[in-house]
């Protein structure tokens, strides 16, 4: 069985990612990308579907699990009764090849460690060919299975049925290097990596880019590691960025809302662009909008809301009997259907990443303001039609007040490009459509009775995203309806002191079974709170979340509050932006000492919560 999502570590070459637990198992690796189908599979069932053990023989081996500086070669300290020993894991960066290193050091005493592996290429539909290629004295192990060949060095490894196992001792000041690499099976096996040169390349290059980080606020070690995290899910290559390192990891723990998170969002990778530029990163940027200009070539009409790493099209849903799925829930799924559905807001998100960049000094190029006139030319087709939504519910389409605030956002950026950029466009066109659609909002995304912005049109519902309108500029954070969602979020959203994104049992989503707290809705309520003057509030908030996160600083997409476990796909790019945003929003506040009188209130759970008492309209 895998392990708790949030034992996992993850360990990035910027093209693929592997997950690492605490019981020293590499349970998830998808070669040579991230949305490549699965080498080790275990994390969606057991050994069966392919890891890499590497631990202590003693069963009552302690460890401890840190990042070696500001980068991601993990260092694992076990204690045994006969020693201390370190494994150091890695994904060398920059070497062009797709390695995974495992090195072990004696520290003190003896240490004996057992090896496991198990070779799953594809899903786990594959069993590999496996022959012995090395010497006693230089081991190596070569496994081969359709497409995907790998490369086992440096410990010797004897076959147990469809497993290979062995035994390696050290010593204080030993040290044994075990490498993998895959490689295309058609061609040669690669030639040996020197381990100390690329473990030595890649510590550099994470503290270099970490050093690049343009932040000295509160939470500044959640603050790095989170931007470290988003440039770990970004494609050295393509620039794409992808939304968490895996599939299927279960929303609801034995439920059916598991989702691919391989891949692409236009709306996530904006937030992320955002979030890179802020903090000093344009490089970053300038990958992704020619990512983005790559990804839609063509007809604008044809324009997806999610596409592959390299911009490809084809991401239709499957279902996998292969692997059993996280503890069970099932079904297991590649690819994403909701690369099918209209959301409406995503090409405001477009619009305002890429006037950020703009604004940070990015140059439009030939061919980067006509793509987003283009885009504005589709939205306008559009502009009646209801959408699924940011939360991408598979029930029917309606009219999401946020949807339609970022259609406002969208055209608003359009104008301010022409008025304030220079740009040409139909500027009182758009001005007309991003006046309209104000007007729209104002009188049918509004609760009649309590004042406050619904989640759609004819609901009194709320949801999480209506915490976005002031950080887009629709509304101030203080404006009167604004502190009323709020109110009424911390009234019927809040479970545990967390925010869900909605009330599944009330706001059909065309699923089945519920979820828990979204961590991102939780963050943008703390940044909510910080501009609104709750500042207190935003702080106990934000204290409690990066609490959360795991022994190496990383945070799913949701959490369960009764069990205090990880839910969700892991490590989540949206948890990890919006936690960024945060602290941004309370360093912003920080020395202000704004913090309005409150009015006690309680939250779903009956909880003590806290919530500003406005005058109804």
């Amino acid at each position: 069985m895998a392990s708790p999502i949030e034992d996992y570590a993850i360990l990035s070459d910027c093209h693929t990612a592997a997950l690492v637990s605490k019981q020293g198992s590499i349970d998830w690796l998808c070669l040579p990308r991230y949305d490549s189908p699965s080498l080790f599979g275990a994390l969606l069932g057991d050994q069966e579907q392919g890891q890499w053990m590497l631990r202590p023989a003693d069963p009552d081996a302690t460890c401890v699990r840190r990042y070696e500086g500001d980068g991601f070669v993990l260092i694992t300290r076990w204690t045994t009764a006969d020693g201390v020993a370190e494994v150091v894991d890695a994904m060398p960066y920059g070497d062009r090849r797709a390695d995974l290193l495992r090195r072990v050091r004696g520290v003190q005493g003896r240490v004996r460690f057992v090896q496991e592996l198990r070779v799953r290429p594809d899903y786990a539909r594959a069993m590999p060919w496996v022959r012995q290629t090395g010497t006693p004295g230089r081991p190596e192990l070569v496994a081969v299975a359709g497409p995907d060949a790998i490369v086992l060095r440096g410990a010797t490894l004897r076959a147990h049925g469809h497993a290979h196992r062995g035994t390696l001792t050290v010593g204080q000041d030993q040290t044994v290097d075990l490498t993998m690499t895959w490689f295309p099976s058609h061609r040669e096996v690669p030639p040996r990596i020197d381990v100390d040169a690329a473990l030595a390349s890649t510590d550099r290059w994470w503290r270099s880019w970490a050093d690049g980080i343009a932040y000295q606020g509160p939470y500044r070690d959640a603050v790095v590691r989170s931007l470290q995290v988003l440039r770990a899910l970004t494609h050295e290559d393509t620039g794409g960025i992808v939304a968490a390192a895996t599939t299927s990891l279960p929303e609801e723990f034995g439920g059916e809302r598991n989702w691919d998170y391989r891949y692409v969002w236009l709306r996530d990778a904006s937030l992320t662009l955002e979030a890179f530029l802020a903090h000093g990163f344009t490089a970053e940027a300038e990958a992704w909008r020619g990512w983005l200009l790559r990804a839609i070539a063509g007809d604008v009409d044809d324009v997806q809301i999610m596409y592959g790493i390299a911009g490809d099209r084809d991401l239709g849903e499957r279902e996998l009997t292969s692997l059993p799925g996280y503890c069970g829930a099932r079904p297991v799924r590649i690819g994403n259907a909701a690369v099918e559905q209209y959301q409406a807001d995503v090409i405001g998100e477009v619009m305002i990443a890429l006037e950020t960049a703009r604004l940070r000094g990015l140059a439009e190029t030939d061919y980067s303001w006509p793509m987003q006139r283009a885009l504005l030319d589709y939205l306008e087709k559009r502009i009646d039609d209801t959408d699924n939504g940011i939360w991408e519910v598979r029930g029917e389409p309606r009219m999401f007040t946020h949807s339609r605030v970022m259609i406002w956002a969208a055209f608003d950026r359009g104008a301010r490009a022409v008025r304030d950029g220079g740009l040409d466009g139909p500027v009182e066109r758009w001005e007309a459509l991003r006046d309209g659609m104000r007007a729209e909002i104002d009188r049918q995304g509004v609760d009649e009775d309590d004042g406050y912005f619904t989640q759609s049109y004819g609901t009194r519902e709320v949801d999480a995203s209506l915490l976005l309108l002031p950080q887009v500029g629709y509304c101030a954070a203080d404006d009167p309806r604004m502190l009323r969602t709020v109110a009424e979020m911390e009234r019927t959203l809040l479970r545990g002191g967390l925010l869900h994104r909605y009330r599944t049992a009330v706001a059909d989503d065309g699923l089945a079974g519920g979820e828990h707290p979204f961590l991102a809705c939780s963050f943008w309520l703390v940044q909510q709170y910080a501009d609104s003057g709750r500042v207190a509030d935003g702080k106990a908030l934000m204290d409690r979340l990066v609490g959360l996160a795991n022994d190496v600083g990383l945070l799913s997409e949701e959490y369960d509050v009764e069990n205090g476990r990880h839910a969700g796909n892991t490590p989540q790019a949206l948890s990890h932006l919006a936690l960024v945003g945060a602290a941004d929003a309370l360093a912003g506040v920080a020395g202000r000492g704004a913090n309005q009188h409150l009015a006690p209130t309680t939250d779903a759970d009956g909880a003590a919560a806290t919530a500003p008492a406005p005058p109804r309209a």
